[in-house]
């Protein structure tokens, strides 16, 4: 992985927190900063696209639904209405 120098500016108690934070877990303010920043982007972020959805048809009518269910969460979204 490939680093680059930024500049960020905080409030004086903030960063005062990150140090203390660091240094109680023997660690740095960078590890502090780039673990919550990773944290933040991996809730804020868009879901992914599938990587891979077939289409097909089953004489079993479940598994189409059971499909379905399957595609949204693994999409992110969430069933509607109880189907």
């Amino acid at each position: 992985m490939t680093t680059a120098r930024t500049t960020i500016l905080l409030d004086a108690d903030l960063l005062e927190r990150v140090g203390r934070f660091a240094t109680r877990g023997r660690t740095t303010k960078t590890a502090v900063i780039t673990a919550a920043l990773e944290a933040f982007l991996a809730e804020h972020e868009a879901a992914p696209d599938l990587a891979f959805l077939a289409v097909g048809q089953s004489a079993h009518g479940r598994l189409s639904l059971d499909g379905r269910r399957i595609a949204r969460r693994e999409a992110g979204r969430r069933p509607s209405g109880g189907r």
